[in-house]
């Protein structure tokens, strides 16, 4: 596979200089797994006060971003990097999962729209925006957060990112559960011992216990998720053995 090129287009291009120059993001542009190019949207204006915005026709609160500037900057990045697919963050966009994760990482190139303000003329998402994705039921200031966590939860699913290769696979949401507790040194904290099987060396005891915690924590606090679990014969019968799988047949179903 080779580089994703991350496209940014968005009116405050400073949010995004920290962020996107640390840690692993950092280390995996430094290896040429991923590039990310960031556009100011504002340098496609076409008046002498690059106005970016207007008030919606029709009257109503707060202000719009304008169409021209937007169509500007995307077939800018588009001649220089290529179509891509075009994404515009949006709290009216599909719900991000780990799973849109996994599928934007199978892809080599993605521009990322940054909404702002009430929106964006709809005009612009018609003719441009092949895909919408909301980070969550709440509002951002502005798509840069939301742009900056797809990159996060993209680039860390890209093969030789993580220090560990099973780190992804096998992360909170891999596969609908959350992760089990984790224990570091040393052995007895605030009067709390570690579990003891986790000092046994007894691999599959180990991977049972972390694999019960973690059934056990989704059920505490994302019981839904369960629900949606495929487990396999062997680990059906594990949790029948603990009292689990019956939980999990007892919830309710229907709208989360």
């Amino acid at each position: 596979m080779g580089t994703l090129i991350f496209d940014i287009l968005t009116l405050f291009p400073g949010l995004l200089d920290s962020p996107l120059n640390e840690s692993i993001i950092r280390r995996a542009r430094e290896d040429n797994k991923i590039r990310i190019d960031i556009t100011d949207i504002r340098n496609f204006a076409l008046d002498k006060h690059a106005t970016t915005d207007d008030r919606p026709f029709g009257g109503g609160e707060g202000m719009v971003m304008k169409p021209e500037p937007l169509t500007a900057a995307l077939h800018a990045v588009q001649e220089k990097n290529g179509a891509g697919r075009v994404i515009l963050l949006s709290p009216q966009g599909r719900a991000y999962t780990q799973k849109v994760a996994e599928e934007l990482s199978s892809l080599s190139h993605l521009i990322l729209v940054c909404g702002r303000y009430e929106g964006v003329d709809e005009r612009f998402v018609t003719a441009s925006v092949d895909d919408a994705i909301s980070v969550g039921d709440y509002i951002l200031t502005g798509g840069e957060l939301a742009a900056m966590i797809i990159i996060d939860s993209v680039t860390r699913l890209l093969p030789g990112v993580l220090g560990c290769s099973e780190s992804a696979t096998r992360d909170t949401f891999s596969r609908d559960l959350l992760k089990h507790p984790q224990y570091t040194r040393p052995r007895v904290f605030a009067g709390q011992e570690i579990p003891e099987v986790l000092l046994s060396g007894n691999h599959e005891a180990i991977e049972q216990y972390r694999f019960l915690e973690s059934v056990r924590r989704t059920l505490e606090r994302r019981p839904e998720l369960c629900k949606r679990a495929d487990f396999s014969k062997s680990e059906k019968k594990l949790l029948k053995e603990h009292g689990l799988y019956q939980k999990i047949e007892a919830l309710p179903t229907g709208p989360e």
